[in-house]
Order: structure tokens, then C-alpha cells, then sequence
């Protein structure tokens, strides 16, 4: 800067240091035609040139302080053209050429010569201003001059919606003053005059300095000098006008209003463009808060449902029997109770965690950030694959159950049936051994000697009678061992019992067989009556013995058919009985006829028949067993008859549900497939539509509930199978669990879609369009295009793909018809980059989300990292850093805490302490793609 500071000092030159006012040249060309009402010829109006004086001296001095000096009278201290050039370098912010020395007056006329000619250089042009007036003192001419220097460079690049300089000052006043009442603003003198507007462009600016609400219209004097003063204090605009004069005068100079309005201007334009690049980081800020917010809900949603799974599959995959039947319908209890009550909330959640994955990283697609990667092992196939394996071990775990207790109620039948076998057995055995060991055969005499080989043969046949019975029991215990029955030792250790003992008599029968041999030369004949007796009475006895054990034997039975195959045989079995009966009074008539031979003939009967054991009282005694026995067994068939018949109602009434509930989710599925296909009207009417269908589908779950209650009685009745339907409840649920999923998905699709027009400013026509398109294309309703579809299907929108823009000047059907005439095609390359973007897993096919992202990112615009960057370094006063302070002075608390913690150092030459690094911070916002 040149040192003009005295006239009598040597000039010299220092550094030089720019000022802030406007720069450049250009045509002064409209503003200055407004300002063709200065009259030249004319003397200045007293009031407005003492208006003049003040203002255009404030104004020039506001300047010049930053140079270190001031004028005090406008006319006289700019003669010798000295801080004319010093006002000029200050304002422009460029060097002039080198003053001249002395105080001759042509010096002061080159000088000033120097002054105008580079204001002309600025494209204003002079109009009757000439050095010589200004050397002379002419107030109108030196007033002018100043004002074409005021118009230069502080009004000039003043414009609002491409109106002039004037017009345009004009119209930033008026719309920042709208809102107050008492102010209107329609010119640059009277509009000023009550001070109202004055104070209203600070209050809307600065509101924390004015309390207008208190101004009155009537006391302009207050008003003017209240917002002069504010201005001054807290704006550093200094005082240019005088209340006094301003009130005092008809109509206000013009001019004077116009120069200290614009530093109105200066001073606020300045702070609402730092407002407006805080807006904007905020905003940013605002939506990379609430990515990390969801993107740390899914983290925590993904952790909890996978720990689940993780918990859950061990327990499916237990497949370790109990020992009894209870055990085993508690674990199916508990199996139920996990299918209704824990694992829905879970396929909810799953499909909750899905929604919330596609939105976030729909929200991330529109504000142009990276997409969001979960944390290893979180992705959202990690927890397919996981739910995958959990169904996997569900899906064998019931049918395990459910054969594990037909096992256990297999095993207590048996186990049941061989105690009661054996038991009658052992009773049978029970003094077998002794009475084959006694040597009664001895001492005996020769009658008694043909009696004991007579009883003993009737023994022999009651042994070989028995040798079946033994034989099941051992079958019975081999099947039990085969089924892995828990009391298998102490059943193995029984029939072993058994069987040795079945052994011994056998044994022991044979040499009792020899010793009587031997002595039977000696014996005489035996009563054929008693041995006819013995010999009928045996198998008849063991034939009760067989029909009381059959009659209280065991049965077990699953179907109607079975238990009237039990019923049948019991019929035919009484049906015997007649036949029996008549046996019966054979054997006791031979008795009778035995009795009456020996009272004929006096002979002296032991009491008893010596061949065999059982009376005629023991015949009597288990006939009276059998016939009770009969009428129970009736009893206890006709119970099972009518427990299978209610059985069989049950899988009537289930099926009869199912057969409705099954077909109904399936048209819902195939419903569902058509409406995300055929979707018409507005995205909020499709919203509505698809949200009405889901509560139309809501409320059918009681007809579910219904059927999970029948079923739950089936599973109570241990009822295993049902021919009246090909619906199980496993079907059902999983049916249930896709639809509810299908339609939540393809309203998250369609919630996506609001989100992405609303997001990137697609119309509501252009939506359908692409909606319209994309169908055409799908053929295979699919809901999703190959790349000759998806290539099609941007031909047919009007998407030059050659060029990557889309044409814009026809409607698609002729943008079509022309491709179509002029062999157009799209070339390989771009549609490569094109489908990269919009299948990235390389999959050959192309969602309609994936579709609409694709469209909107080319037809909408979005805020970028280096308009980040601009709106950093106008917070930062253009440095190449910001400081902390200048964060929390700027930002909201929040977010300026957020930026401080995740802003690196600044690492630069011009580095001060505390820096920080704005640049790359905004970079990353955006992903490694905006380096």
C-alpha cells in the first residue's frame, strides 16, 4: 500500500494489504442509467448535501481506518488526490499506480487524474467529473464522485433474482421486512423515515439486540436513533445519518439512505452466508446421527436374534430319550409351547431386522453415504444361514418326539403284558420242583404207584401246555432288549429266572417219569373214569386259564379299525362259550359217574381224584372267573371304541379347518404376488391398500388360534395321523409365517419407494412411469429383470446409455420409435457400469428398489462432499482448517461435538494448535468413492 498519509512526506510504498470491498470490473451499464437524476447543473439541496456530506464522510472513513487515517472534511481532504487513491486501494484491494511528489497543483491533478482513471478502468463511466473540480473543492462534484465510487463498489454487486444493483437492494430490504408491522419498504427516502424499517432489518437479523414489539411509529427520532446506535456498538456500521435531519426533512437524500443501507447489506449477507453453510453441515450431520443410530440398533436387534438361535438349536438337536412317557409329553409340551408362544415373536423380529437392513441402507443410498456393512457375522444371510440350521433342527425334532412316545407307550405295553405273564406263570411253577423231587413213589402202594404215573403223565401235558406260554414271555423280553427298554436287566434277569427254571421242571419230569416206569410192572390198573377225568379236566382247566389271561390282557390301539378288529374277535370268542359249557358238564358227569360207581360198589374214595389236581370245584370256581370276566372285557372294549370314535371326530374337525386355512393363505400368497405386480394410484394409495390387506390378513389369525387349539387336543389324544386332510399344522404355520413376512416386505418395498421419490423430488408421474416400465419388462412377474430386460426397460424411459444422460426432449414412446428407426443400441460398456451399480452381488437380475435407486441417483440432485467442504470453509472464514471454538460457536451443541471427536488434526503448513482437518472428515462422509 502506498503511504499518502501527508503531502509534505516523501512518497513511499509499503506492503500492501486488501480491503473487503468488491472487486472486478464490468460495465456500470444499468444501475448507473437509475442515477441519471444528479443534476450537474444545478446546486445540491441544502439538507440533502449536508445529509451527503455526513454519510459519504462515514462511509469513506469506514474504509480508510483499516489504512490507519480518516477525512474530516470530504471536499478539502481528497484535493490532493492522496487518500482518494489510499480509499481506492482499500476498497478494490489493488495497488494503484505510484503518486506524485510536491504540492504543486499539477501533481495534485495527476493524482487525482491517477484516482478517476482507475475508476473508469472499473467500466464506470464519468460524466462531467474532472480532476480540476476535485482539486478545487467542488462539494457537488467531489459528492459525486464519491457516489459513483459507493455505486462501484459497495452496491453494485448487490442482486436479487437478477435485478439490478438498486432494485436489488431494494428487494432484500423488502423481503427481509416483510413480516413487521408498520414497515414498507417501497423506496431508498420516506420509507426510512419513521426508523421502524431500520430497526426491523436488525431484529430479523440479530433479534437478541432489539426488542421491536416496544418501538411506537409515532416517535421516529427514538427509533431512528436506537437502531443507529445498535448499529454502531454491536454491528460496526458507523453512525452516517443524524436522526434529526432525517425526520426534519420532507424526503429524506436518497443516496445517503442507499449507502447506509447497503452496509446493512454487507453485514448481514456475510452472516447468513455462514448460516447457510451451518444449515447445510447440520443437515448433514443430522442424517449421519441417525444412520449410526440405526445402523447400532440393527447391531444390537442382529446380536439378540442370533444369540437365540444360538441358545435354541442345542436344545432341538437333544435328541437323548427319557425313560417314561411323561418325560417324553412334558419335552413335547414344551416343544409346543416353543412354537406358539416363543418362536413367533422371533420370526417377527427376523423379518423387523430385514425391514430395517433394506431402510437403512435406502436412507444411506439417498443421502449418498457408503452402504452399511454389520459387524462380522451380522449380515442379514449370517442370520438366514443361522435360522435356516435352526429350522433344520425343528423340522425332525416333533416327529422324533412323537415316535419316542409311541416307543415308550410300546415298551409299557409289553412291559406290562411280560409281568403279567410271568407272574401267572410263576404262580403256575410255584411247588412244581418240590412235588417232582418227592419220592412218595416209595412207600406208595401199587394202586397209589398207577395213580402217581397217571398224575404224573396229566403233569407232562400241563407242563407241554405251559412251553407256549414260556415262549412268549422270552419273546416278549427280546423285544423289549430290541427297543432298548430302561428296565431291561431287571426283565432279562426275570425271564432268565424263568426259563431255568422251565429247564429244571424238565429235567426233573423226565426222572420222576423213569422212577415210576420202573415200578410200574408192580401197579395195578388205574380207575379209567378218574384218568378220563384227569385227562379232559387238564386242558380244559388250561384253556380257562388262557381265556382269563386273554380276557384281562392288555390292548392298545390307534384307530376305530383296530378296536373293532378287538370287538370281533371278542364276539367270536363268546361264541364259544356254549361249546365250552357243554365240556364242562362232560367232565364233571365223569366225575359224578365215578362217585356213583363207588357208592354202588362201597368203595372208599381218598377224597380225591390221585390223577390230577383240579377238582371239580376248581372247574366251577374259574368258570364263574370266566363268565365275570366276559361282561368286563365287554366293558373295557366298547370305553376304547368310543375314545377312538371321539379320535376320529377330532381329525374331522381339524381337517375340516385346515382344509379352509391351508387353501386361503395360499390365494393370499398368490393375491399378494398380483397386488406388488399390478400396484395402481399413488404410492400412499398402494401404502394403503397393501396396509388394509395386511390388517384383512391379521384378522384371520383366530381362525389360526382355532386350529392350533384343535390341534393341540389332537396331540393330547396322541393321535399321530389323519387321512382326512394333507395339511399338517407344521404347514399351516409355515404358510402363516411367509405370508405375514411377504406382505411386511412388499410394504417396506413400497414405504421405500415414498422415501426415495420424497428424498431425491420424484414426482408422483414420474414414480409410475418407472413402475409401468418395469412391469411391462418383468414378463415373468418375477419382480425382478434380466440385463436385456433391465436394458429395455431403460430404452423405453429414455435413458441414452451411450451418452449416460437421458434425452429430455421426447416422451418415451417416441424416444422408443426413434431407437427403433435409427438401429440404435446401447453401448456394452456403459451398460456394464450401469448394471455394476444396480446389481453389485452379480446375481443377472435387477429389483425394482434396486431399479428406483438407479433412477433417482440419475435424476435427482444430492448434496456431495465437496459442497460439504465449500460450506466447512465458510464456517472456518476460509482457512484450510477449523478450530473447535469455531465448531461449537457455529453448530449446535451436539453436532459440533460430533464433528470435534471425529475430525482429525490438521496436518498442513498453515497449522495452528487445535486445528482440525475438515476435508477429509467431509470425505468420508461420502465413502472412499468421493477421494
Amino acid at each position: 500500500m502506498v503511504d499518502y498519509h501527508a503531502a509534505n512526506q516523501s512518497y513511499q510504498y509499503g506492503p500492501s494489504s486488501a480491503g473487503n470491498g468488491a472487486g472486478g470490473g464490468g460495465s456500470m451499464g444499468d444501475y448507473m442509467a437509475q442515477e441519471d437524476d444528479w443534476d450537474r447543473d444545478l446546486l445540491l439541496d441544502p439538507a440533502w448535501e449536508k445529509q451527503q456530506r455526513k454519510t459519504f464522510t462515514a462511509w469513506c472513513n469506514s474504509h480508510l481506518r483499516k489504512a490507519g487515517t480518516q477525512i474530516e472534511n470530504i471536499d478539502e481532504d481528497f484535493r490532493d488526490g492522496l487518500k482518494l487513491m489510499l480509499l481506492l486501494e482499500v476498497i478494490s484491494g489493488e495497488r494503484l499506480p505510484k503518486p506524485e511528489r510536491g504540492k504543486m497543483r499539477v501533481h495534485k491533478i495527476n493524482n487525482v487524474n491517477k484516482a478517476l482513471d482507475f475508476i473508469a478502468s472499473k467500466g464506470v463511466k464519468l460524466v462531467s467529473i474532472g480532476a480540476e473540480e476535485i482539486v478545487d473543492g467542488n462539494a457537488k462534484m467531489t459528492l459525486g464522485m464519491i457516489w459513483t465510487i459507493i455505486l462501484r463498489f459497495a452496491i453494485q454487486d448487490i442482486s436479487v433474482e437478477e435485478t439490478s444493483a438498486k432494485e436489488g437492494l431494494l428487494l432484500w430490504c423488502q423481503r427481509k421486512t416483510a413480516p413487521y408491522k408498520n414497515v414498507n419498504v417501497q423506496n431508498f427516502h420516506i420509507s426510512w423515515k419513521d426508523g421502524l424499517a431500520f430497526n426491523a432489518l436488525i431484529h430479523r437479523h440479530r433479534p437478541e439486540l432489539i426488542e421491536y414489539d416496544k418501538l411506537r411509529k409515532d416517535d421516529p427520532v427514538t427509533n431512528l436513533n436506537n437502531a443507529f446506535e445498535v448499529a454502531e456498538k454491536y454491528l460496526d456500521i458507523p453512525k452516517m445519518l443524524d436522526a434529526e435531519d432525517i425526520v426534519g426533512t420532507l424526503r429524506p437524500d436518497e443516496k445517503a439512505i442507499m449507502t447506509y443501507v447497503s452496509c446493512f447489506y454487507h453485514a448481514f449477507s456475510g452472516a447468513q452466508k455462514a448460516e447457510t453453510a451451518a444449515n447445510r453441515i447440520c443437515k448433514v450431520l443430522a442424517v449421519n446421527q441417525e444412520n449410526e443410530h440405526l445402523m447400532e440398533d440393527y447391531e444390537k436387534l442382529a446380536s439378540d436374534l442370533l444369540e437365540w438361535i444360538r441358545r435354541t438349536i442345542p436344545w432341538l438337536e437333544d435328541r437323548v430319550p427319557q425313560k417314561t412317557i411323561q418325560e417324553m409329553q412334558q419335552k413335547l409340551e414344551d416343544f409346543r409351547d416353543y412354537r406358539r408362544v416363543h418362536k413367533p415373536p422371533k420370526v417377527q423380529e427376523k423379518c423387523q431386522l430385514e425391514i430395517n437392513f433394506n431402510t437403512l441402507q435406502t436412507k444411506l443410498r439417498l443421502s449418498n453415504r457408503p452402504a452399511f456393512m454389520p459387524s462380522e457375522g451380522k449380515m442379514v444371510s449370517d442370520i438366514n444361514n443361522g435360522w435356516q440350521h435352526l429350522e433344520q433342527a425343528e423340522k425332525g425334532y416333533e416327529e422324533w418326539l412323537l415316535n419316542e412316545i409311541r416307543r415308550l407307550e410300546r415298551l409299557d405295553h409289553l412291559a406290562e403284558k411280560f409281568r403279567q405273564k410271568a407272574s401267572i406263570h410263576e404262580a403256575w411253577t410255584d411247588g412244581k420242583e418240590a412235588m417232582l423231587k418227592h419220592r412218595d413213589y416209595e412207600t406208595a402202594t401199587l394202586s397209589d404207584i398207577k395213580a402217581l404215573i397217571r398224575k404224573h403223565e396229566a403233569f407232562e401235558s400241563d407242563l407241554a401246555a405251559h412251553q407256549d406260554r414260556v415262549e412268549q414271555i422270552a419273546a416278549i423280553a427280546q423285544e423289549l432288549n430290541e427297543l432298548d427298554y430302561y428296565d431291561s436287566h431287571n426283565v432279562n434277569t426275570r425271564c432268565q429266572k424263568i426259563c431255568d427254571q422251565w429247564d429244571a421242571l424238565g429235567s426233573l419230569t423226565h426222572s420222576r417219569r423213569e422212577a415210576l416206569e420202573k415200578t410200574e410192572k408192580q401197579l395195578e390198573a388205574i380207575d379209567q373214569l378218574h384218568l378220563e377225568y384227569a385227562k379232559r379236566a387238564a386242558p380244559f382247566n388250561n384253556w380257562m386259564e388262557s381265556a382269563m389271561e386273554d380276557l384281562q390282557d392288555m390292548f392298545i390301539v390307534h384307530t376305530i379299525e383296530e378296536i373293532e378288529g378287538l370287538i370281533s374277535a371278542h364276539d367270536q370268542f363268546k361264541s364259544t362259550l356254549p361249546d365250552a359249557d357243554r365240556e364242562r358238564e362232560a367232565i364233571l358227569a365223569i366225575h359224578k359217574e365215578a362217585q356213583r360207581i363207588a357208592e354202588s360198589n362201597h368203595i372208599k374214595l381218598s377224597g380225591s381224584n390221585p390223577y390230577t389236581t383240579v377238582t371239580p370245584q376248581i372247574i366251577n370256581s374259574k368258570w364263574e372267573k370266566v363268565q365275570q370276566l366276559v361282561p368286563k372285557r365287554d366293558h373295557a372294549l366298547l370305553e376304547e371304541q368310543s375314545k377312538q370314535q371321539s379320535n376320529e371326530h377330532l381329525r374331522r374337525q381339524f381337517a375340516s379347518q385346515a382344509n379352509v386355512v391351508g387353501p386361503w393363505i395360499q390365494t393370499k400368497m398368490e393375491e399378494i404376488g398380483r397386488i406388488s405386480i399390478e400396484m395402481n394410484g399413488t404410492l400412499e394409495d398402494q401404502l394403503s391398500h397393501l396396509k388394509q390387506y395386511e390388517r384383512s390378513i391379521v384378522d384371520y389369525k383366530p381362525n389360526l388360534d382355532l386350529l392350533e387349539q384343535q390341534h393341540q387336543l389332537i396331540q393330547e389324544a396322541l393321535i399321530f395321523d389323519n387321512k382326512h386332510t394333507n395339511y399338517t399344522m407344521e404347514h399351516i404355520r409355515v404358510g402363516w409365517e411367509q405370508l405375514l413376512t411377504t406382505i411386511a416386505r412388499t410394504i417396506n418395498e413400497v414405504e421405500n419407494q415414498i422415501l426415495t421419490r420424497d428424498a431425491k423430488g420424484i414426482s408422483q408421474e414420474q414414480m409410475q412411469e418407472f413402475r409401468a416400465s418395469f412391469n411391462h419388462f418383468d414378463k415373468d412377474h418375477g419382480g425382478a429383470l434380466g440385463p436385456e430386460e433391465f436394458k429395455a426397460c431403460l430404452i423405453s424411459l429414455g435413458y441414452d446409455v451411450e451418452n449416460d444422460r437421458q434425452t429430455g426432449s421426447m416422451d418415451s414412446d417416441d424416444f422408443r420409435a426413434l431407437l427403433i428407426s435409427t438401429g440404435y443400441s446401447l453401448g456394452e460398456a456403459e451398460f456394464n457400469r450401469i448394471m455394476s451399480l444396480v446389481d453389485p452381488n452379480h446375481s443377472g437380475l435387477v429389483t425394482f428398489q434396486a431399479f428406483i435407486d438407479f433412477m433417482s441417483r440419475e435424476t435427482t440432485d444430492t448434496d456431495t462432499a465437496d459442497q460439504v467442504i465449500a460450506s466447512f470453509k465458510v464456517l472456518a472464514g476460509d482457512k484450510n482448517f477449523i478450530t473447535a471454538e469455531e465448531l461449537r460457536r457455529e453448530l449446535p451443541p451436539d453436532q459440533a461435538e460430533y464433528c470435534i471427536a471425529r475430525m482429525a488434526p490438521y496436518q498442513g503448513p498453515d497449522a495452528v494448535p487445535g486445528a482440525l482437518d475438515y476435508k477429509s472428515f467431509s470425505t468420508a462422509l461420502y465413502g472412499e468413492s468421493d477421494l
